[in-house]
C-alpha cells in the first residue's frame, strides 16, 4: 500500500506534476472543440448539398458525387492515417493538423446524422413553407433545420463525445495532449499510475458532456410540451 502511494503520489504531486495533465487536458478540449466546430460546418454543407441534390440535377448531382465520395473516403479510412497524411503533406505543427484532420472526419459521420434529421422531418412542413412563399433555402432555415436540430441533438453529442476519445491518438503527430503527456509521465515514474490519471480525466469529461446532453434534451422536451 505504501509502494503504491508513492506511486502515486510521484504521477501526480511530485514536482508539480499535476499541471503537466491539466495542459494535456486543455490541449485535448481545445482539439475537440474546434475540431466539433469544424465537423459540424463541414457536415450541415454535406448534408445540405446531399438533400438539394435529391430534388436537383446538372451540377447538384455533381455535388453530391463528390459529398458522397468524401463520406466514404473519410469513414472508410482509420483517422490515424488521415492526420499523418495531414501532418506530412500540408501542416508544420501538429495542432492544427489535429483540430483540421479530426474535423474533417468528424463532418463525415455527422453530415448523415445531420442528414437523416432532415429527412425525418415531415414533407408537408416543406410544402407548408413553400405555400407562404418562403423560398426554398428559407424553408430549410427557418422551419426544417430547426425542427432536425432536435432530433438529431443526442446523435450529435455522441459524436462529440467520440471524437473527444478519438482525440488520444493526437500524440502520434507530436501534440501533448492528455494520453500523450501521460505516457511522457508513466517512462520517467516507471509506473502505471500516469495511465490511471488520464483514463479517470477522460471518463470526467465523457460524464460532464452526458450530463449537459440530458440537461438539454429534458429542457427540449419541456418545450415541445408548453
Amino acid at each position: 500500500m505504501e509502494k503504491a502511494w508513492n506511486d502515486l503520489y510521484m504521477a501526480l504531486l511530485y514536482n508539480g506534476r499535476w499541471k503537466i495533465y491539466l495542459e494535456g487536458t486543455g490541449i485535448t478540449i481545445a482539439i475537440s472543440a474546434l475540431a466539433c466546430i469544424l465537423g459540424i460546418a463541414i457536415g450541415v454543407v454535406v448534408a445540405l448539398v446531399k438533400v438539394t441534390a435529391e430534388k436537383k440535377t446538372g451540377l447538384w448531382k455533381v455535388a453530391s458525387l463528390l459529398c458522397e465520395m468524401y463520406t466514404t473516403i473519410i469513414r472508410g479510412t482509420p483517422v490515424i492515417v488521415q492526420l499523418l497524411i495531414l501532418y506530412t503533406l500540408f501542416f508544420t505543427g501538429g495542432f492544427p493538423a489535429c483540430v483540421v484532420g479530426f474535423g474533417i472526419n468528424s463532418g463525415a459521420y455527422v453530415s448523415e446524422i445531420i442528414r437523416s434529421g432532415i429527412s425525418s422531418i415531415d414533407p408537408g412542413q416543406t410544402e407548408a413553407g413553400r405555400s407562404l412563399g418562403l423560398s426554398q433555402a428559407k424553408t430549410m432555415r427557418l422551419i426544417v433545420l430547426p425542427q432536425a436540430v432536435k432530433n438529431i441533438l443526442p446523435a450529435l453529442f455522441n459524436e462529440f463525445i467520440a471524437l473527444v476519445k478519438e482525440t488520444a491518438v493526437a500524440g502520434y503527430i507530436a501534440v501533448r495532449d492528455l494520453t500523450k503527456v501521460s505516457d511522457s509521465l508513466r517512462l520517467r515514474t516507471y509506473n502505471s499510475w500516469p495511465l490511471f490519471i488520464a483514463a479517470a480525466i477522460y471518463l470526467i469529461l465523457v460524464v460532464v458532456m452526458t450530463r449537459i446532453q440530458k440537461q438539454m434534451e429534458r429542457r427540449l422536451a419541456r418545450s415541445d410540451r408548453s
